[in-house]
């Protein structure tokens, strides 16, 4: 039996043909940011019976995997259902929302739909009344007697993340996230009200449930993911360190705490990276810090307990510090099997032009890459010659300089440190580096 196609107005509900698996895609023409996506798996109250049924980028399908979240990209994903498993569920329906980054809204976003797919049988709904709000609730698939029906629900909100995830008895931890930034975990209030014509009683009180603790990390974890999407770029597998420089004109910098805010945004790429999300860290002035090594469980004022202001300070001298991130990652802990990533922060004066492209050379031969990143407008020597350096077993360093990098949006900072590391990795795969 073909349904051929069906269209919803807001509002409307209609029977989903009995089939085994379902599609559904969540997806835009356009819009100021990417549509971060989520599915609430929830129970009669319309409550999530553990965070295990909420599937979104960081966790991509529930316990039993009858919900998938199948592919992600920057305006369109989809979501497959398995129906069999689903019927069995501790839930009752299937709640897909979106949200967008801070400072953006819906009412710039062009076409926002809900694709249905059972088989032959396709049913739409497009959003055509959103204005500014931040979150959307597209649609809910139920069950139904024996089946499924779909619900076009088009609600918004503007409120951010905190009221909209205590409607499910879940929290977020603020850190420093803004309310915009942490609403990828989407929104969903009011969902008991809207589906009125299918509640089911509850036979008990649901219980409290533990708090949902998604870090500010966790949120621009999912940036560094979408930049690699849109460059079409494979997950990379890495390890990651940073180098900051601590000279005395860094201070206002680590004053301010924007030191720390670069730092959270690197230990992203870590946590996206590594396989325990780890982060070596460096400091250098005259004389350099290895300091330790952290993950997004310990991020919190990481600078300011690592590092004293003025313990080191004085001029730039990038040499010692270079040695020493060499030595650790061919000397310390080989591992010819994975690239290293290693960015590295100056806010200029760097002279030692000799030395700097020799340690540069040597290590060509190495699976490390070094992103260089200048800070305002300075004298960055020989740093902004790395395309001219010849002498290389491979292009193995990159730099740009950014004006004010508490300016520059996640979005584009992760563009640009991600712009030459990954074409590097494929060079050196094929030369050999990598095993």
């Amino acid at each position: 039996m073909t349904d051929s196609f069906i269209q919803l107005n807001t509002g409307q509900n209609t029977n989903i043909n009995e089939c085994a698996q379902l599609q559904v895609t969540i997806k835009c023409k356009s819009a100021p940011s990417a549509l971060d996506v989520s599915c609430f798996m929830v129970n009669e109250a319309g409550k999530v019976p553990s965070d295990d049924y909420f599937v979104f980028y960081n966790q991509e399908a529930d316990p039993h995997n009858s919900v998938r979240l199948q592919q992600i990209k920057e305006w369109q994903s989809t979501f497959v259902l398995d129906t069999h498993i689903l019927r069995q569920a501790s839930v009752e329906k299937c709640v897909f929302t979106a949200t967008l980054d801070a400072g953006h809204t819906f009412a710039d976003v062009r076409t926002c739909q809900a694709v249905i797919q059972a088989g032959s049988q396709q049913i739409t709904y497009e959003i055509t009344q959103a204005t500014a709000e931040t979150a959307l609730i597209f649609i809910e698939i139920y069950k139904y007697r024996d089946g499924f029906k779909v619900r076009a629900i088009g609600r918004g909100f503007f409120g951010g993340l905190k009221p909209l995830a205590e409607s499910f008895g879940v929290e977020i931890e603020s850190n420093d996230a803004s309310e915009a930034e942490q609403a990828l975990l989407t929104a969903q209030a009011e969902v008991a009200a809207a589906s009125s014509q299918t509640a089911v009683p509850v036979a008990d009180p649901i219980p409290s449930l533990p708090p949902l603790n998604l870090t500010k990390i966790d949120l621009l974890k999912h940036k560094v993911t979408l930049s690699l999407q849109k460059k079409k770029v494979e997950p990379i597998q890495a390890r990651v360190a940073v180098v900051f420089d601590a000279s005395g004109s860094m201070y206002h910098l680590y004053r301010k705490g924007i030191v720390q805010e670069a730092f959270e945004r690197i230990l992203a790429i870590a946590s996206a990276f590594d396989d325990n999300g780890e982060l070596d860290v460096w400091f250098f002035a005259k004389d350099f810090l290895r300091a330790p090594s952290v993950t997004a469980k310990d991020f919190e004022n990481y600078i300011e307990r690592t590092y004293k202001l003025g313990s080191k300070g004085g001029t730039n001298n990038e040499p010692p510090v270079m040695q020493d991130v060499i030595h650790k990652y061919t000397i310390e802990e080989p591992n010819v099997k994975i690239p290293t990533y290693i960015i590295f922060f100056s806010d200029g004066g760097v002279s030692q032009k000799g030395k700097i492209k020799r340690l540069i050379t040597e290590s060509s031969t190495k699976n490390l890459f070094w992103q260089f990143v200048g800070l305002g407008r300075a004298n960055y020597g020989v740093l902004e010659n790395l395309d001219e350096m010849e002498g290389r077993f491979i292009d193995n360093a990159n730099f740009f300089a950014l004006d004010d990098i508490s300016k520059i949006s996640d979005e584009e900072l992760y563009d640009r440190l991600l712009n030459e590391f990954p074409g590097w990795i494929k060079e050196a795969r094929a030369k050999g580096i990598l095993a």
